[in-house]
């Protein structure tokens, strides 16, 4: 039996997302399959449109088998912490194969652009220079590689792909990846049969109607919707309350703090606020990320990137086998309730997030069961 491991937000689940589940089950009708889901907030430092139970539901209904969830320290960073954590978690489940959407879909091109960022000295030099010619820095990443290499990838699903391949060669993990060809822009907004989720979260943004664009199981949850917008008044509250000391949080370095308190009192938006703080230094989601933090009290005391459990937010009788099999080789947790000792940071984040929306405490949830 293959068991192949996805990483993926869900924000929401798609057609896409389902054409991806699919495929997996045609090349591989013999497999479990082992979802690591970001929860409450994605990489880009966007809240999950919906709650991390409701895309776990969504998930086993579409045919994942087992649901793990990809801690805040990870599902709210940069790519190569991302894709560390979420590659560190899927190789402790033991899984074989890694199945990812490209725009390329060419794992050898992948491969080769990731043992040059691994091991060529020259590289970093070039990256370095670009830097102090005033690009920002995933800019300076792509122009260097196609400088040596003559490649361009540039595409957010290549550059997460790119991020797995290199943990497997790091990590020396006996995972092959895989990749299925994604065809769509994964930032256009235009609604199509497969589009973008932010083509979708953005018509749900403005009361547009997607019922086309989903899942009809999707679409169904896809209520008690969230947007981080929606909480910039606890933001900047958050803010000029303790405008002396951000520094404590996590990413706000002394660069960029005296930009955040200049421009806090004159945005009136979040979007507002990141672009008027944005520089060639501070791309936009980084920016969002240092909110992010600032408003769920995720400080540098507190951060750090270790993996000390693994939490289950769901599973099919499969899936439930498959843990019950590997539990003995995991010298770490595995959370199926409520422990205050490892989750008192996603505690935090939820309740923060239900003073908009009404939804149960963390505590109160147990993983989902579909057989």
């Amino acid at each position: 039996m293959n068991i192949i491991g996805i990483i993926c937000e869900y924000n929401p689940f798609h057609n896409g997302h389902l054409y991806h589940i699919n495929k997996i089950k045609e090349l591989y009708n013999d497999s479990t399959i082992i979802l690591v889901m970001s929860g409450s907030v994605t990489e880009r430092g966007d809240l999950s449109i919906i709650n991390k139970w409701d895309k776990t539901d969504i998930a086993l209904t579409y045919g994942i088998d087992l649901v793990v969830e990809l801690p805040y320290k990870f599902s709210c960073e940069s790519a190569d912490t991302f894709c560390y954590g979420s590659m560190k978690i899927l190789n402790i489940l033991g899984v074989d194969k890694i199945v990812f959407g490209s725009e390329c879909n060419d794992i050898n091109r992948i491969k080769e652009i990731a043992n040059l960022q691994l091991n060529n000295s020259n590289y970093n030099n070039i990256v370095k220079d670009y830097m102090k010619q005033g690009l920002n820095y995933p800019t300076a990443l792509a122009n260097s590689i196609k400088d040596i290499l003559g490649i361009t990838i540039n595409t957010p699903n290549d550059i997460l792909g790119l991020g797995y391949v290199k943990e497997i060669i790091k990590n020396n993990y006996n995972i092959e990846p895989i990749s299925i060809k994604r065809d769509n822009d994964y930032n256009s907004l235009e609604l199509s049969n497969i589009c973008s989720a932010t083509a979708i979260r953005n018509a749900i943004y403005n009361k547009e109607d997607i019922s086309k664009y989903v899942p009809k199981y999707s679409y169904n949850l896809l209520t008690n919707t969230r947007f981080l917008e929606d909480y910039y008044p606890y933001i900047k509250y958050k803010i000029i309350t303790e405008i002396n000391n951000l520094d404590k949080y996590h990413l706000v370095d002394d660069k960029i703090i005296p930009r955040i308190q200049k421009y806090i009192y004159v945005s009136n938006s979040l979007d507002e606020l990141i672009h008027n703080i944005k520089s060639k230094n501070y791309t936009y989601n980084t920016i969002k990320r240092m909110l992010v933090h600032i408003l769920f009290s995720y400080t540098k005391e507190e951060h750090n990137t270790n993996i000390d459990y693994i939490r289950v937010l769901g599973f099919n009788t499969k899936g439930r086998n498959y843990l019950n099999s590997i539990k003995k080789n995991i010298d770490m947790p595995i959370i199926t309730k409520y422990d205050d000792k490892y989750l008192n940071i996603e505690s935090r984040i939820t309740n923060i997030i239900n003073l908009k929306v009404n939804e149960l405490e963390e505590y109160k949830y147990k993983p989902i069961i579909k057989d």
